[in-house]
């Protein structure tokens, strides 16, 4: 099976009800990224200065020297940024983004966060890009991040984000087993669960949106009334969603050198008056939303179809198309992934076997269905997914009239087309099976032929639906 790893799908149409503490209608969520001092500079060992997220448009790094401008910038967030924001949301539930190495050189403003009761995850050993460090490297970077962030804090991470991640990230980190979320992750508006190995891993999204980085980017925020205005919409569509029974989740990214300038968080102060202004509505830090949908949703450790081997998948699903393994063998040649992993996402690989099929052996699949109320069904000889549907149309308990109208119509379909009347049952009543059947059997093959594909599909979701859930 050619496995492809993106999730392209998520909760679909049907998104889990989150079930906020108190009937919430939605959890707001804020994250104070704490970078100063882990940033970029050869003080720290690296190659060139800082280049990210600051007041200068189109930094570039210095190869080999300090960049006084630069470190300056990043000196504003620990020395006047941060204490601002911690006078204006001290009383918040509050989750800190802490880089190990800017913690260490921040023992006042440590002191600050755990006297505010805020939660500090670890935003990695350094705030430094990732994409090409080698898998090796980065383990014990993480490693070391924790041993480090222990130190100062006094106690193990129990959140992670890198932000300037690799593709191993996610996974080194879930590999840890030590997290109870990991925000690596922009892709919903709600947690999720990822699976490694056996390892089963709560991804909680964070934002690039609802982020104060857009002021340090082009095509970004430039005033704070942006700022605001986009953060209240974000909030009034998500709320209402919560009103209408689909509570999610609200994350704000905030920086101490962005945010903490003064022009900056007057817009702030407006967005959090007015979020908290509302009924229901639950500011909560990242490890507690964690922590609650754990509890009420907890990871599923049921087989993947994407995972499954050819014959653990032909084993699971060949009896899908009545008497027809061979459309879920063909199946496993389609690429597939965790998009795939519900009772559509297989429905779609097996109809684009049984659709490329010739049309011998779309009819032979056609044959394969039993006549309804037919002889097999009186022997008791039908699989039991059929026999289950036809008895839930009542098809199992027809008179002797009955019985023998359906029979006769069974003859005349099958003289006139050369394959059994198909419909999916469980879409009907015993009445309307019956006027399908007279209103179809006058069809021209063709277009019964089509029909009757069409249908057989449709029992194939059917029975995806009750094997898999929706």
């Amino acid at each position: 099976m050619q496995r492809y790893p993106r999730d392209m799908t998520g909760y679909g149409p049907n998104p889990p009800r989150a079930n906020w503490p108190g009937g919430a209608k939605i959890a707001v969520q804020i994250v104070l990224n704490y970078e100063e001092g882990g940033e970029n500079n050869i003080l720290h060992g690296d190659a060139a200065s800082e280049a990210f997220l600051s007041e200068i448009t189109g930094a570039q790094p210095w190869p080999g020297m300090r960049h006084w401008n630069m470190e300056s910038l990043y000196e504003y967030g620990s020395r006047a940024g941060f204490w601002r924001l911690h006078r204006m949301m001290q009383h918040l539930p509050l989750t800190i983004y802490g880089v190990a190495t800017a913690l260490a050189r921040a023992p006042e403003q440590v002191a600050a966060m755990k006297d505010a009761g805020w939660e500090i995850a670890s935003h990695g050993l350094k705030w430094v890009e990732h994409k090409d460090m080698p898998e090796a490297e980065e383990r014990a970077q993480i490693a070391e991040a924790i041993r480090l962030h222990t130190e100062v804090t006094g106690e193990p991470p129990k959140g992670w984000y890198t932000g300037r991640c690799s593709n191993n990230t996610v996974r080194l980190v879930a590999e840890t087993g030590g997290f109870d979320y990991v925000a690596d992750s922009y892709a919903d508006d709600l947690p999720y669960w990822m699976t490694f190995g056996d390892t089963h891993q709560l991804i909680m999204p964070y934002t690039m949106d609802c982020n104060d980085m857009r002021f340090g980017i082009q095509a970004g925020f430039t005033t704070g009334d942006q700022f605001e205005s986009y953060l209240k919409d974000s909030f009034n569509v998500l709320y209402a969603e919560g009103v209408d029974g689909a509570p999610k989740m609200l994350s704000i990214g905030l920086h101490c050198r962005i945010m903490g300038r003064p022009g900056r968080t007057a817009a702030l102060k407006r967005v959090l008056d007015y979020m908290a202004g509302h009924d229901g509505v639950w500011f909560a830090t990242r490890q507690q939303i964690a922590q609650h949908w754990a509890k009420e949703h907890p990871a599923r450790y049921a087989q993947r179809p994407s995972d499954m081997q050819r014959d653990d998948f032909v084993a699971a699903f060949g009896g899908i198309f009545e008497h027809s393994p061979w459309i879920a063998d063909r199946a496993c040649d389609y690429e597939s992934g965790p998009t795939h992993d519900s009772a559509r996402g297989v429905h779609n690989l097996l109809c684009r076997a049984f659709r490329c099929a010739s049309d011998d052996e779309r009819l032979a699949v056609l044959n394969a269905h039993p006549d309804l109320a037919g002889k097999l069904a009186a022997a008791g000889r039908l699989t039991a997914e059929s026999t289950a549907e036809q008895a839930g149309a009542g098809l199992d308990m027809l008179t002797d009239d009955e019985r023998a109208t359906f029979q006769n119509l069974n003859a005349d379909y099958v003289a006139r087309h050369g394959f059994p009347f198909i419909i999916a049952v469980k879409d009907n009543t015993k009445a309307s099976i019956l006027a399908a059947f007279k209103r179809r059997i006058d069809n021209d093959r063709d277009t019964e032929f089509a029909e009757a594909c069409r249908q057989v599909e449709r029992i194939a979701e059917l029975r995806l639906i009750e094997k898999l859930g929706q």
